[in-house]
């Protein structure tokens, strides 16, 4: 028999060496290769499930979250497209008034100027008619 073999020398030094590839193993690869694959795999769940509540609701005839979305949007740009023409509106109400005043005081500075000016025909009448009697 062969005194330098011991098996237990032999299974503690291959015990050693399959730790040790092991433990690079599990230190490096396994959790961050494990960790993406589990995330990648809750992704495409996720967008599974996404998908097919977005086929089950169109099915079921009922709004998206999406729709919801688009339908509000429109709706702020409705609300502003009604601010802006409220505010136009208000504009040319303003515009409006101001012609009115406008064209009264020009109308009264009219009637003013006519009666000034039957005033000095008065006067220049007058003064004509002193002249032809003196």
């Amino acid at each position: 028999m062969n005194q330098g073999f011991n098996i237990y020398d032999m299974w503690k030094d291959y015990y050693s060496q399959t730790s040790k590839l092991f433990d690079e193993k599990i230190g490096k690869d396994f959790p961050s290769e494990g960790m993406g694959q589990i995330l990648e795999m809750n992704l495409q769940f996720k967008k599974m499930i996404d998908e097919s509540t977005l086929k089950y609701l169109e099915f079921m005839n009922v709004p998206s979250r999406n729709d919801i979305a688009n339908l509000s949007s429109l709706i702020v740009n409705v609300d502003a497209k009604v601010d802006d023409l409220e505010e136009r509106l208000e504009e040319k109400l303003d515009q409006d008034r101001n012609q009115e005043s406008f064209s009264r005081e020009l109308s009264s500075v009219k009637k003013e100027m006519k009666s000034l000016d039957n005033k000095l025909n008065q006067i220049l009448t007058l003064l004509k008619s002193q002249e032809v009697t003196k």
